[in-house]
């Protein structure tokens, strides 16, 4: 006999958990199918938490090396990537534990295996030992995710040929790494094997970094990267790689025409980007189809099917554990009749490297294409007290505003723990905020943090560096 519910969810990540969590505190009986052992999806598992953790590691490792000393410091440095990489498994572990307290504490079901649509209001979920069971529900949403996108030529074998989930659990530095894309996960993992001692190429297909991104910022980080030591080949298609027991031989070619070349690396890291993940799911029963890149068209996140929602990476707008955090409250909150909205001019994306990127808003390439007439207010972290003092002063703040309203479009940041302050704007601008709002209010000295308030007064041309 089918288990009855009011709403199913399909996938345990940051969109399927969210979803459940507000389902049961909002008193509506709710099943989340997760196929795989633990809940929280990529992001949790093999994405956004662990690759954070060896990011904070591996910068902590790098600043003993090199700048202890500087400050008056005396270490001998070590690197014990087995431990390095234990507390990043102990800090999964403990946050998938917490999820599943969640779970139960709001009441929702957590069903193990792999859902699969038998028809309008059915799921039928399959466990690991072949059983099955159907549950039933007048409204299910999609939240199955993303994976990691392939290319021709590159076969991954989680060995010598990576992606992020390989390169996250790397037995040992590799003497050398190639990274297949200049996108946020290729440089921020990337990174992590740089500073542990790897010799890191970067072959990118387009000419810039970060695609998305402001162009300046983009152009800024990319030679902050290429100072620490990161090799960039920009324009370049990848054509093949040849796996061998002791290494990968990449081969590649200018996009613009010319010779192909190749180059030896111990280890490459594949990194193009993700797609969305409904193998499987059998959405033919239920009358969905994906569109030409194998989305799930929705309006609302409500698919062409009734009672069929989506959320996350496995609809269209940016691959964000956040933005699918706040597609999943709003479509619970409009299941259950209730006014749920998520204002995609506002979600914020960050580059979590050293230094790092953050931004939100338009770009001052999108706001030229649209002919909007705009403002922008700069100010360099060199000429920030805090930044200065604790030797990180690389990096800057910009604020896009409107030429006449003033009203913020758009902010964008190179620095020091900028993700951390991104937020401030992040507020600001869904309250409508002018720079003028952000300049006239007072920030704590002497911190990071004022260099938001001194680009936003430059905005109107009275900035006071130091």
């Amino acid at each position: 006999m089918a288990q009855q519910y009011d709403v199913v969810i399909i996938g345990g990540g940051p969109g399927g958990y969210n979803a459940a969590i507000r389902a049961g505190q909002l008193g509506l009986s709710v099943a989340c199918v997760e196929k795989r052992r633990t809940l929280g999806g990529t992001c949790l598992n093999v994405g956004c938490i662990p690759s954070k953790a060896l990011l904070h590691a591996s910068e902590l490792y790098e600043t003993a090396r090199k700048d202890f000393a500087n400050l008056g410091i005396r270490a001998t440095v070590s690197l014990d990537l087995p431990q390095m990489q234990k507390q990043k498994d102990d800090s999964v572990t403990a946050l998938t534990k917490g999820i599943e307290f969640l779970f139960k504490k709001n009441k929702v079901d957590w069903i193990k295996g792999a859902g699969r649509f038998g028809g309008p209001g059915q799921v039928i979920v399959r466990a690991d030992d072949g059983s099955e069971q159907t549950l039933t529900a007048k409204n299910i949403v999609i939240a199955t995710g993303s994976e990691p996108s392939r290319l021709p030529g590159v076969e991954v074998d989680q060995r010598r040929i990576v992606d992020s989930t390989g390169a996250l659990a790397l037995p040992s530095v590799p003497k050398s790494m190639i990274v297949i894309g200049a996108g946020i996960i290729g440089l921020e993992l990337g990174s992590v094997w740089r500073r542990l001692g790897a010799e890191v190429t970067v072959v990118e297909y387009l000419d810039r970094t970060i695609p998305g991104a402001d162009a300046e910022i983009a152009m800024a980080f990319q030679r902050s990267l290429t100072k620490q030591g990161m090799i960039f080949k920009m324009g370049q298609k990848v054509t093949g790689a040849r796996a061998t027991e002791f290494g990968v031989t990449l081969t590649y070619e200018p996009v613009a025409g010319g010779p192909a070349q190749s180059q030896d690396a111990e280890v490459v890291l594949l990194a193009v980007g993700r797609r969305p993940n409904t193998e499987g799911l059998n959405l033919a029963a239920v009358g969905v189809t994906p569109d030409a890149r194998g989305f799930i068209p929705a309006d609302h996140f409500k698919t062409s099917a009734p009672g069929v929602w989506v959320v996350g990476d496995v609809t269209h707008g940016p691959m964000l554990a956040h933005k699918a955090e706040d597609e999943a409250v709003a479509c619970i909150e409009l299941i259950a009749g209730k006014a749920g909205h998520v204002n995609y001019d506002i979600i914020p994306g960050v580059v979590y490297s050293a230094p790092e990127v953050a931004w939100v808003g338009k770009t001052e390439e999108e706001l030229k294409a649209k002919g909007v007439a705009y403002k922008v207010g700069k100010f360099p972290f060199t000429a920030n007290s805090r930044a200065k003092v604790n030797h990180e002063a690389e990096g800057f703040v910009k604020v896009l505003a409107d030429a006449k309203t003033d009203r913020i479009l758009g902010v964008h940041m190179l620095g020091p723990q900028v993700g951390e302050m991104i937020g401030e704007y992040c507020v600001a601008m869904e309250f409508a905020a002018a720079s003028e709002d952000v300049a006239r209010t007072c920030h704590p000295h002497p911190t990071r943090s004022e260099a938001l308030r001194q680009a936003a007064m430059g905005v109107e041309g009275w900035t006071m560096q130091a």
